[in-house]
This record gives C-alpha cells, sequence and structure tokens, in this order.
C-alpha cells in the first residue's frame, strides 16, 4: 500500500503508529513498547511532538515511563534479544524463540524482566534500517493463555512488515536516513576498510591483499573522502554503517591461520 501523495512522512508515521496499535489488539498483544534507535534513550515523537508512548501506545503498567528511563533498553531481554537476530520473535515462559533454531537467541533469558513488567508473551519486530540503526517493536500481553507461538506462526510477517514501514518513514520524517546517491567505493577500498575494521595495521593488510603500505593508506584516504568523514576510524564506521564492512563477509572473520597484528 502507498501512501497518498498529499500525506507528509510525519502524518503518515502517525496513521502507522495507530495500525500498529490495531494490529496489537487485533492479535490478543495490545501493549506496545517501540524505540526507533535501540541506542538511543530518546522517544519516538509524532507529528505534534509528543511521544507516541504517551498518545498512541499504552504499557502494562501505565506508571512505568520506560521512555524517560535512559537506561531502560541497556536492561531489557526484549531489546538485547533485537541486537542478534533481524527477524521478528516471541516470547513465553521467560524464553524467546522464533520460526527456526536460534541458539544466540535462545539463550537469552527474559523471565526475571517479565515478573518485573508483568509481560507473560510477547511478539518482537527489529527493523534493521540503513545507516546502522536498529528499531524494534515489542506488542506484549500479561494473559499467560495466550497461544503467542499459534499467532506469530499465523502473523509474524504481517506485523515485521508493518514494522518495518512505520519505522522508515518514522526516520524519513526526520532525515535521520542516509541520504540517495552516496558513496562508491571501489573493491580495493572495501578490502582495505574490511582488514581496518578487524584492527589491522596498514602493513598487515598490504600484506594481507598484496599491495604496498602506501597503496594501502592512499585507499583508506580515499574511502574516508568519498564517505565524507576525516579519518580511518570514521571511515571504518561510516563504512559498517552502510554495509560496506559486514561481519558476515568480513574476511578477518573466517577460519584461517593467525597471524600477528
Amino acid at each position: 500500500m502507498s501512501l497518498p501523495q498529499t500525506e507528509t512522512d510525519a502524518v503518515a508515521a502517525d496513521r502507522l503508529a495507530q495500525q500498529i496499535a490495531e494490529l496489537g489488539r487485533e492479535i490478543g498483544l495490545p501493549f506496545i513498547a517501540a524505540s526507533a534507535d535501540i541506542s538511543s534513550p530518546d522517544p519516538m515523537l509524532g507529528a505534534d511532538g509528543r511521544p507516541y508512548a504517551e498518545t498512541t501506545f499504552r504499557w502494562l503498567d501505565p506508571d512505568l515511563a520506560y521512555w524517560r528511563d535512559r537506561g531502560f533498553a541497556l536492561r531489557s531481554p526484549f531489546v538485547m534479544a533485537a541486537r542478534y537476530v533481524s527477524e521478528p520473535f516471541y516470547f513465553t515462559d521467560g524464553r524467546f524463540a522464533t520460526w527456526r533454531p536460534a541458539p544466540r537467541l535462545e539463550g537469552i533469558d527474559g523471565a526475571a524482566a517479565a515478573r518485573e513488567h508483568g509481560v507473560a508473551a510477547a511478539i518482537i519486530a527489529p527493523a534493521y534500517l540503513p545507516g546502522g540503526v536498529i528499531g524494534a517493536i515489542v506488542w506484549a500481553t500479561p494473559d499467560p493463555a495466550l497461544d503467542v507461538a499459534a499467532v506469530f506462526a499465523a502473523r509474524a510477517e504481517h506485523l515485521h512488515a508493518a514494522a518495518l514501514k512505520f519505522m522508515a518513514v518514522h526516520h524519513e520524517a526526520r532525515g535521520a536516513l542516509p541520504a540517495a546517491g552516496g558513496a562508491r567505493l571501489t573493491r580495493r577500498e572495501i578490502q582495505c576498510l574490511k582488514w581496518a575494521a578487524a584492527g589491522k595495521t596498514d602493513q598487515v593488510i598490504a600484506e594481507l591483499v598484496h599491495i604496498s603500505a602506501p597503496t594501502v593508506r592512499f585507499h583508506l584516504k580515499n574511502a574516508a573522502q568519498k564517505l565524507n568523514v576525516v579519518g580511518r576510524s570514521q571511515a571504518v564506521r561510516e563504512a559498517a554503517a552502510l554495509g560496506y564492512v559486514g561481519g558476515g563477509s568480513n574476511p578477518a572473520r573466517r577460519p584461517g591461520p593467525k597471524r600477528e597484528a
């Protein structure tokens, strides 16, 4: 479904927030917590400048203003779990699970937090966005009788799509996503950045990719200029946020003989 041509991003985000709340009521998970960036304590604000948590969404404990607690995200197992999987997952009986075996997810114990906040079951939809931002929406209930695994099986894909759309429009409304037409790095620049992200020195990178150390510095400098940043560390960080330096494709993460840095 496309957005009406006359609708601003801020107004569209408000409408999508209403849809998120309606979905929760429809599936028996009416209590919602949302974060546009789990690394930031700043609340999600509507077009009127007020937090959605005060207007559109409600939480189990009406006195828990989690969006005002700057350390809440660091303590929440729901936020912790969203760092380890990019697909939707659910919570029941103090544990997390998803549609496939996920040991990192299943190893997170949420029982204490569930008891503290009264959450019996929940579905969580992470929203991984350009620029390295991770948002998340939690739909929850205090009702232990809800078969959340069945709800998840039937509705997880729909909930995930709704979360991604809401988060993307919300970030667009605030100019928080990378601008289009960004940097285009060469294969060699990406190689050097990947090894630099792994903590390798210019000399070691030179040996690994079979070029000279001055050439390594040349590629890293060019990459920094293209990324509109200054210095090696900022270039690595920006490249990682844009997906040029990914953990799965980083050669430093492949098994092989150890080398001295």
